[in-house]
């Protein structure tokens, strides 16, 4: 603002406080309202200034405030500011969005049977490097949007991974809901029931115009060693020395991707893996239970190699399975260290570094 002095000079005058604020207002809302006229503006540094705190704020929570779309319309929104907001390098990020954000959702099991369990979601976006963020209660929406649906991977496609991806304006968009299925096992030799309970995963990755669909699946079951066997039977036959062979809790992470347009129910990629390894551990147990389980040890020891290819076996032979990944832990109880093994097939898993926890998070504790 400027006024003439006596001599007609021009002579800058300061705002006020009340006008500093209402022009600072004025400009925060171009910001909200208007990201790249505020860019042009190069208005950055000024709105990254806070104001100072004022004795005279409200401390008391405004239970009538009730917000309309003006006020909405004036609220800063940093994560689709302008590029001038990026901090750090201007690169593109393959992956963000949010993990573990967990709710009850509806899948169809192979019988025509429905069952509600409790999920944990991982989705996230690919962000170009000109991108500052994303709106991540987004991906949340889009589920609530469709939560009491019915999921399978066809749902998952058109609907939520369709929707959060054109929110959020991203070239490649991924989802994996992870949840535990209950199935009703029989004892080997009693009659009895109990439900086996099996970490599921089911993932959709969208690439471009490509989609992969995969299934993740933690079998667990026992491992009796065949070295140890044979040393056990050698002392019993030249010593008549009894010994036991030893054998672990055992987990293999299965993972596959499904042919293009071929579906497969979970059920199947867990009957799979009960086929190739029958020591599938056990739920309700009696005598009789227990001895038929150390028979049926007996009758299949297996390395951790023998694991993976067995399993490999089995899964070459289902044609709507395409590329796969099988990784086995033997968890030892006569080494302080665990056997491991990964065996892949097809470029979708195909990778020269694993994560340094992988096989941390293969313990299952019951």
């Amino acid at each position: 603002m400027n006024m003439l002095s006596k001599t007609g000079a021009s002579v800058p005058v300061s705002p006020t406080a009340e006008e500093a604020e209402a022009a600072l207002a004025t400009l925060q809302q171009l910001a909200a309202t208007n990201p790249s006229a505020a860019a042009a503006l190069d208005l950055s540094a000024l709105l990254a200034q806070q104001p100072q705190a004022s004795s005279a704020l409200n401390r008391s929570y405004p239970t009538e405030f009730r917000v309309d779309d003006a006020y909405k319309a004036s609220l800063p929104d940093l994560q689709n500011g302008p590029e001038s907001l990026i901090k750090g390098a201007h690169a593109p990020i393959q992956h963000v969005g949010i993990s573990n954000f967990r709710l009850p959702l509806a899948y169809a099991m192979k019988d025509g049977s429905v069952q509600t369990l409790e999920t944990s979601v991982t989705g996230s976006v690919s962000l170009d490097a000109s991108k500052k963020g994303i709106n991540m209660s987004r991906i949340m929406r889009s589920f609530y949007k469709h939560a009491g649906e019915t999921f399978d991977f066809d749902l998952i496609a058109t609907t939520v991974l369709d929707a959060y991806q054109a929110n959020l304006e991203s070239f490649d968009a991924r989802i994996q809901l992870r949840t535990r299925l209950p199935l009703l096992m029989q004892s080997l030799r009693s009659g009895l029931e109990g439900y086996q309970y099996y970490d599921v995963t089911f993932e959709m990755i969208r690439e471009g115009r490509e989609t992969t669909r995969v299934i993740h699946l933690d079998y667990v079951y026992s491992s009796t060693c065949p070295c140890s066997l044979e040393l056990s039977e050698h002392a019993r036959r030249t010593r008549g020395q009894i010994a036991t062979p030893h054998s672990q809790r055992s987990v293999a992470r299965i993972s596959v991707a499904l042919e293009e347009g071929e579906s497969l129910p979970v059920e199947d990629l867990i009957a799979i893996a009960q086929a190739a390894i029958i020591t599938e551990t056990q739920v309700m147990v009696k005598r009789e239970d227990e001895q038929a389980f150390a028979e049926l040890n007996g009758s299949n020891p297996i390395f951790v190699e023998d694991a993976v290819r067995l399993l490999c076996e089995g899964l070459r032979a289902e044609p709507c399975i395409g590329d796969f990944r099988v990784i086995a832990s033997h968890q030892e109880s006569l080494h302080s260290h665990d056997a491991v093994s990964v065996l892949t097939e097809g470029q979708t898993f195909a990778q020269t570094s694993l994560d340094p926890r992988l096989f941390e998070s293969m313990f299952h504790t019951g």
